[in-house]
């Protein structure tokens, strides 16, 4: 049963996430709502750790939700789950485009997927930023502002702000700044 759940999720979530891995985010933060797969501090290492790692984040959070889940059958069946809906569109799509790419429908379709895109990959990064920069948790049982902000993780996210627009490194630089940085001042 648990396989089956893994790969209708999934799907849904393949089906709907259109605009890449960071659009997952929000359909797998209501998997954490309505299952508890995962926790919410697991979804923010996973974002970290599939934004590190070569491949496709969607693809490397169903993997390891699933193997979180039901082990490798699970990642399995989570991964097929989530690539499913792509490759049917995909075939359909590429079957029928170059007939239609042109048409007026079809690019009005295109534009008005633009700004959902972008909306669910700023709802994903919302989420991620209340897990990363907050501690909601300790700040409902204190009550005290300043138990709300998480000052050492401000500062870095500051400094990287600051630092990605004033330089035009490659993002793997910030990456492992990051990652050192953490690990010397032990950030979390």
């Amino acid at each position: 049963m648990i396989y089956l759940k893994l790969l209708l999720e999934f799907f849904k979530i393949g089906l709907f996430a259109v605009g890449g891995g960071l659009a997952t985010i929000p359909f797998l933060q209501e998997l954490i709502d309505k299952y508890g797969w995962v926790t919410p501090q697991e979804l923010v290492n996973m974002i970290a750790i599939s934004e590190s790692t070569p491949g496709p984040i969607g693809i490397n959070m169903a993997t390891y939700v699933g193997f979180e889940t039901a082990g490798i059958l699970g990642s399995i069946v989570a991964t097929v789950g989530l690539v499913t809906p792509s490759v049917i569109i995909i075939v359909i799509i590429a079957h029928y485009f170059m007939r239609f790419a042109e048409q007026p429908i079809v690019q009005a379709g295109f534009y008005g997927l633009r700004p959902a895109v972008t909306g669910l990959i700023g709802a994903a990064g919302f989420e991620v930023a209340k897990v990363s920069l907050f501690k909601l948790q300790k700040y409902m049982a204190t009550k005290k502002i300043l138990d709300l902000l998480d000052i050492k993780s401000l500062i870095l996210f500051g400094i990287l702000m600051y630092a990605t627009n004033k330089f035009k490194w490659h993002p793997i630089i910030f990456l492992i700044a990051a990652g050192v940085i953490g690990i010397i001042f032990k950030f979390g």
